[in-house]
Parts: C-alpha cells; structure tokens; sequence
C-alpha cells in the first residue's frame, strides 16, 4: 500500500491494512517521514505489518530560485491589476512533479515486488503504479479513491488548467487499475464513468469497529468545555475547514429553541481561528466551545457524551456533495443521532437506513433549517429519544461497522488472488 501520509493517524488505511493482515495477506505500507526524522527509509513493525516511511525529495529551494524572475514578474503584473493565477498554477504543477512525484518514484523503489499494489488517494496512487512497472508488471493494481480528488477542496482556486493536467494524470494512471475501491456509492457512480473504470467497483464506507457493547453517556464533553448540567449538546468532529459549515452552525444556535444549547468544535485545522472568533463573540454567550482533537480510537466515546452530532458540509464541491463521512458512522457506534446535509449520501442512509431516520436531514446552508433540525432532535421526549439512539445503536451493530464494510475489501483480494 502507497499512502502519502507518516501512517500515524490514518485510520482507514491502518483499518484496511489490518482486515487484510487477518485474512493471510502480507502488507506493507509506504508513507512519508515524520517531520523531524532523519532523511532515510525507516522501518517499524506494528500489529502485524510492516510500515517504511520514504522521505520526502527536496525540491523546494531549486524551484524558488528557477522561478524567482517569473514571481516577480507576476507580481508587477497583479499590481497592475493583471491577474497572477498563472505563476500560482505553476507552483502546485511542481509540487505534483517534483513533489509528489518525486515520492512516488522513490516509493516505488523501496517496494519491491509484491502481488498487489494498492494506492491510496490521487497522491499514493502513481507510486503504485510505477513500483507495478519497475517490480512486477503482472502485479494487480487497486486504487483506493478516499475522495474526489480533483473536485475535492485540495484543487479549489487552483487554475483550470493546472486541475486539468492533474485530471489528465489521474485518467491515464487509472487506466492501468484492475480494481478500484470508494467510500460511497455516490463516490462510485462518479469516478466509474469519470475514469473510464467499468472493471472491478467496490464500496467500503469508511466505519469504525462495531461496537462489542454500548459506548456509554458520559460528560466528556461537558466537563471538558464547561457546559452546565442540563444544557443540550451539539457536537461537530473532525477536521475544521472551508466548506464544513463552521458559521453556519454557529449562526444556527441563534434559532429559537436552542437558546440553551451549547456547540462545540472537536477538532482542528485551518478554520481554527474561526471558531476562536465566533466563540468569542459576545452574541453568542459563551455557547461555541473549542476542544483539542482526540486519538482516534477515542473519538467514539467522545462523541457519545453529546446530544447531536451536527455535520452541515456544504455544497462547495462534489466531493462534499456526495460524501458519506466517517464522522456520521462515528455517531452512529456512540448511539448519537445525527443533524446533517440534505445530500444524497446522508440521506441514502440517515433516511433510507431499515431502522432510519437516524437523524434529521437540513438545508446547511440555512441557519434556520440547521436549527430546526437540531431543536427536533434535542426537543424529543425521553422516550422518543431513548427509541431513536437504539435504532442508531442497532443500525451501527448490523451494518454500519467495519466488519461489514471491510469484508467487501477481503472479497476483493479474494477474487484478485483467485484471478491469477
């Protein structure tokens, strides 16, 4: 497996590499180094497989000084009033070249032969397809696709023609897949004519374990913020940026009926300062909470001392418009009901789940509709609400787990071994 992360915190990649392990396979991952580690490969052993850690090339410093005529030339022209996304373009084509790129190669050296290469994203997936051509050219070849890569929020802003190379890119390293795997049926309906993939299509959203017994309620949260006792709950988790409705939430514990609610943000990432601006604002009397993110495998318990869990992703790209997020299968195993976009991917499952509704469905880019979704959630009688987070419960146990999702993985490796 390519993954161009340190292979720390990614828990679907170590989920996969683990289901996989257990059904007889012999995997390794290939990340990145952690930051400050010394530039060579490292190895570690963990739970089973093998992880190498390949540097990053050093690519920067040469390119600032061969593109530092151009930069400034672009600069004079955006004072002139001349628009200067071309040197913007050029510098995220060399970060993909010599970058990525330059990663992928050297990944793809460290691998050797094996008789699946499995990458992972855009970004893991062109150095499996060059350690197929180096080591093993009869090899399968799987792309995993997390997102979508070229309407994601990773291309936004970027110029047309820049996304368009990279897009290019992506079909021609795809054509070379025997399989590819997507976190939703959404997901899949998009790339499969999107790149030309009518082979091999598997779905495996992306869950966490099921639960072996009930993630209790607790005040985590409460404690942690300082929320009074009695008051409402309304969690979002996971990371903070563009497009994940951070305002718009905060604009929607404004609505009547949640004048005693308190939101609070788990997590962390670009939109951090945002959040430290609209909880200091006096209007909202102290109910906008920042919390530092927690390891991953406690994420559930967490998430299981609020009362909702809010995830108004707006439609700022496809990618977010289709997304089926883990963070919706996180609430589900914590027995929480969820507040989310009226999208086809929440509603294909908050609505048409057997056990469904497992939540409300809102227009996220209104502040009133979020609110009226959270207010019918934190309004329910006891016995309403005790009726809804069994049916959350009993969805997560039956089908929304990684057990059921990963088996759709270890079938794929099946039929790609008996394929040989």
């Amino acid at each position: 497996m390519f993954v161009r992360n340190d292979v720390l915190v990614d828990a679907r990649v170590l989920k996969e590499a683990g289901s996989l392990r257990d059904a007889g396979h012999d995997v390794t991952i290939i990340g990145i180094s952690r930051p400050g580690a010394p530039r060579e490969v490292e190895r570690e052993q963990r739970d089973g497989f093998t992880i190498l850690r390949v540097p990053l090339p050093r690519w920067r410093r040469w390119w600032r000084w061969l593109r530092a005529p151009w930069r400034l030339w672009s600069i004079v022209r955006r004072r002139g009033g001349a628009p200067g996304s071309r040197m913007d373009g050029l510098d995220w084509v060399a970060m993909w070249r010599f970058g990525n790129l330059g990663w992928a190669r050297a990944a793809a050296r460290e691998a050797g032969p094996a008789d699946v290469y499995h990458g992972h994203d855009l970004t893991g997936l062109p150095a499996a397809v060059l350690a197929r051509r180096m080591h093993r050219p009869d090899a399968r070849l799987v792309y995993d696709s997390h997102e979508l890569f070229i309407v994601s929020g990773a291309t936004v802003g970027r110029p047309s023609w820049a996304v368009d190379w990279l897009a290019r890119r992506e079909q021609e390293w795809a054509a070379e897949v025997d399989a590819l795997v997507t976190v939703s049926n959404g997901y899949a309906d998009h790339l499969r004519p999107l790149l030309g993939i009518e082979r091999v299509v598997v779905v495996v959203h992306n869950c966490p374990p099921r639960p072996v017994v009930d993630v209790p309620h607790s005040d985590l949260i409460r404690d942690a913020a300082g929320i009074p006792a009695g008051a409402p709950i309304v969690l979002y988790h996971g990371g903070l940026r563009a497009g994940r409705g951070i305002r718009e939430l905060a604009e929607a514990m404004r609505e009547p009926g949640l004048g005693s609610a308190h939101l609070v943000f788990l997590g962390f990432g670009p939109g951090t300062a945002e959040v430290r601006e609209l909880a200091a604002q006096p209007r909202f009397a102290g109910r906008i909470h920042l919390l530092d993110p927690v390891p991953p495998m406690d994420v559930v318990r967490w998430v299981a001392s609020a009362d909702v869990a809010a995830m108004a992703i707006q439609a700022t790209n496809r990618s977010y418009y289709l997304s089926t997020p883990n963070k919706m299968f996180e609430a589900f195993a914590a027995g929480v009901p969820v507040a989310a976009s009226a999208f086809p991917g929440f509603r294909s499952i908050v609505v048409d789940d057997p056990d469904g509704p497992l939540g409300e469905l809102c227009d996220p880019a209104d502040p009133s509709s979020i609110g009226r979704a959270i207010r019918a959630l934190i309004e329910l009688s006891p016995e309403d609400r005790a009726d809804l987070s069994a049916r959350v419960r009993k969805a997560a146990r039956e089908r929304w787990n990684w057990e059921t999702e990963s088996a759709h993985l270890v079938e794929l490796y099946a039929d790609l071994e008996r394929g040989r």
